[in-house]
């Protein structure tokens, strides 16, 4: 279990120093941008709703996942390996692939899990292996407490109003755990 978790930490850290914002600069005085928000991500947990938006039918995972918003409105989210998981009623087949989602989309909820969806990617492909990359600019709102991005299943096909659908991941992470099950609470573990 502790190289599962180096592994994770070793490839989020990979993602987040790859993003476009580490060199990026600031037109009017040339100091570096600041991030509004940057964080890990988790793939869902079903029956869970956030900002109106419900998650999807099945428990979703993810390898490694970066979301960042920037004070421009570019919001940039890299997902590695996000697939269906094992699951009640979760059909074998499905487990370890994408389900059928071949499109993603990112939103931006204000107000945490009971605030509201305030902003809206378009659709951004998503391989087969569970690999995507959002990158897109919107429209922030003047003030956004506790931010949540998710990533939602988009589709192409549907209106115009109708394509974005339940999230399959979101920022967050999982607690590392000791070999024995249970989670370190600080310091050194020791």
């Amino acid at each position: 279990m502790q190289i599962r978790f180096i592994f994770s930490v070793a490839a989020i850290a990979a993602l987040s120093s790859i993003s476009p914002w580490a060199h990026a600069k600031d037109d009017d005085n040339n100091h570096n941008q600041v991030n509004f928000f940057a964080s890990s991500m988790v793939g869902n947990t079903t029956g869970v709703t956030v900002g109106g938006v419900a998650a999807g039918g099945a428990p979703w995972v993810v390898t490694a996942a970066t979301a960042e918003v920037a004070s421009n409105g570019q919001i940039l989210v890299r997902v590695k390996g996000l697939v269906v998981a094992a699951g009640t009623g979760v059909a074998a087949n499905l487990v370890g692939t994408t389900g059928g989602v071949t499109q993603v989309a990112a939103s931006l909820v204000c107000g945490g899990s009971g605030g509201m969806v305030a902003a809206s990617t378009g659709g951004f492909p998503l391989a087969a292996n569970g690999d995507a990359t959002i990158k897109a600019t919107v429209t922030l709102p003047a003030q956004c407490q506790a931010p949540v991005v998710l990533v939602r299943v988009f589709d192409p096909t549907a209106a115009a109003n109708a394509q974005l659908g339940a999230f399959i991941a979101l920022t967050g992470f999982n607690a590392p755990t000791t070999p024995g099950g249970g989670a370190k609470s600080g310091g050194d573990g020791n």
